[in-house]
């Protein structure tokens, strides 16, 4: 059972004990049992249930859910009834600080309140203006861009925003057509503890059963970016049972943590974005595990960043020197379990960064470090299955952040950070790299510069091998650093990844594919909606005992 599930008192106990428990080098954020879902099931629960919309011929006191978000209290509970809600909160209180993203259709500032929809496909959450032809409307008269700024450009808008608000919960609703604009917008359903502040504003999130989508796409300018987004946010955080698919940066975001993310994303499913899920920066105890990514550009990416989400670099270490019960290492950033495939598509929404995203490839750590990859199967990715790869960051260091400081090194392509300690170990390779190309294989390992700690590789099955050949063999334990003399700048591997990021000129014959236009893909039907959407819910007029009355 995912956190939250326990309100009010219950769920703050829980999460002080998770943090007793992570301070005494227990670490139990870094368990995928144990993960922000150690809160009690059994205490009665507390606060008061607000409902919106009408549920079973029974009338809410609410009509919309940001007048319940409103008059809610801590521990209170906001159960929405299936509809199609045309919220506008940033049209009645228009923002005045854009930068933190502190807008949108619904705007929670309360902490530990849960919002909760009676059936996840049914309560939508729909950013197209009101009056609109059927739910999500991809017509483009229906599109809402949001306020305009100072110079008159629109600045689009978000979904539904907890902001610097503790432990909120949001679970089993759809969020769709958010678009983006000139200010921090484009997010369907965000955590935001304070965009480009580089402080945590926010402590403790929970998403259950939610599902984001676009179906509008006019330009890159206002394409959706983000489906389920968390920022400037501590853990203990949990996604579980979450979609996301047709936005142009990732489908779910965990970054500018601090290094502290303390987070688990299980049972996502993310396809047709440019990237399934990336994350800047992000380390500590993170754990990404039983989950989809398939028919993205580039199915999942984690990268250090000097110019965002601060401070570089992207470090997996488990906090305070402690041991994961997960790895038995020092590394607490672990991808297990995972179902990785056919993530070749050139025809997604993408811009800025994540538009240089390896098409073809099933996962990519672009100078992240201290990272593990474990038990995971990767199947039908074009290009390679999975790339270690530096990231080059040509643009100004944020916050006062030094490139040598953070453990890049400058050169041609700006501040190079090279990836380090990064282990992949037991996963199953099956028709991958198959595009052709010289170094397209299961796996590739590049790095530009020696004295870093070296990555490992061991127990896969990897029937297209590895770029340099032979990885498993001459690099099977993450001990040591690589030399210049021992470094990977494999000739093909370098001018092929350059080729496909768009980082560089192609060689002659290279083959990727290219785009003949974004194509938005629907929702898939049948996703799981939550068994019992009463369950540890106050008695009231649609439930009672925890169940529907």
């Amino acid at each position: 059972m995912a956190a939250g599930h326990g309100r009010g008192r219950a769920r703050r106990i829980g999460a002080i004990a998770g943090a007793l428990l992570l301070t005494g080098g227990i670490l139990a954020a870094c368990s995928s049992s144990s993960s922000s879902s150690s809160t009690s099931t059994t205490a009665a629960p507390s606060g008061h249930a607000l409902l919106v919309g009408t549920f079973d011929g029974h009338a809410g006191q609410y009509t919309s859910i940001q007048a319940a978000v409103n008059a809610a209290k801590p521990g209170d509970w906001i159960l929405v009834a299936p509809g199609d809600y045309h919220e506008d909160d940033d049209a009645t209180t228009p923002p005045t600080n854009t930068d933190e993203g502190g807008f949108g259709g619904v705007v929670v500032t309360t902490p530990d309140i849960t919002i909760r929809g009676m059936d996840r496909s049914t309560v939508i959450v729909d950013g197209t203006k009101a009056g609109s032809s059927g739910a999500c409307s991809s017509a483009p008269s229906a599109q809402d861009f949001g306020a305009l700024d100072s110079s008159g450009k629109a600045l689009g808008r978000n979904g539904i925003v907890a902001f610097k608000a503790n432990d909120v919960s949001i679970e089993n609703l759809t969020a769709c057509n958010f678009l983006a604009g000139t200010g921090a917008s484009g997010n369907q359903i965000w955590w935001d503890g304070g965009a480009d502040s580089n402080q945590i504003g926010l402590h403790g999130y929970t998403g259950e059963y939610l599902t984001t989508t676009n179906t509008y796409y006019g330009g890159e300018s206002t394409a959706t970016q983000y489906g389920i987004f968390s920022s400037n946010s501590a853990g203990p955080g949990s996604w579980d049972q979450i979609y996301a698919n047709n936005m142009n940066d990732s489908g779910s975001y965990i970054g500018a943590c601090q290094q502290l993310c303390d987070a688990t994303i299980n049972h996502g499913w993310f396809e047709n974005n440019a990237l399934g899920y990336s994350g800047t920066n992000s380390g500590g105890a993170i754990v990404v595990e039983n989950s989809q990514f398939d028919n993205n550009e580039d199915g999942f990416d984690t990268n250090t960043q000097i110019a965002s989400d601060p401070p570089a670099p992207q470090n997996g270490a488990c906090p305070d020197g402690a041991t994961s019960p997960i790895t038995h290492t020092k590394s607490c950033w672990v991808f297990m379990h995972n179902n990785v495939h056919d993530n070749n598509n050139p025809n997604t929404p993408r811009a800025g960064g994540a538009a240089a995203g390896p098409t073809g490839t099933g996962m990519t750590i672009s100078g992240g470090n201290n990272d593990t990859v474990m038990d995971n199967t990767f199947s039908n990715n074009g290009a390679w299955g999975i790339l270690f790869v530096p990231y080059p960051d040509s643009d100004t260091p944020s916050f006062g952040q030094t490139c040598t400081g953070a453990g890049g090194v400058e050169g041609v392509l700006g501040c190079v950070f090279d990836p380090g300690n990064v282990a992949l170990l037991n996963n199953t390779f099956t028709h991958d790299g198959y595009f052709g190309n010289p170094s397209n294989a299961d796996f590739g390992n590049l790095i530009f510069n020696g004295n870093k700690p070296q990555n490992c590789f061991s127990g896969n099955t990897a029937p297209q091998g590895s770029s340099p050949a032979n990885l498993q063999q001459t690099q099977p334990t993450c001990n040591g650093k690589m030399s210049v003399a021992d470094d990977t700048t494999d000739s093909n591997l370098l001018a092929q990844t350059l080729c496909d990021t768009g980082f560089g000129s192609c060689p002659a014959g290279a083959n990727y594919p290219q785009t003949t236009g974004v194509v938005l893909k629907p929702v898939p039907s049948g996703l799981p909606t939550m068994p019992d959407p009463c369950s540890g819910v106050p008695s009231n007029a649609w439930c009672s005992g925890g169940k529907p009355v």
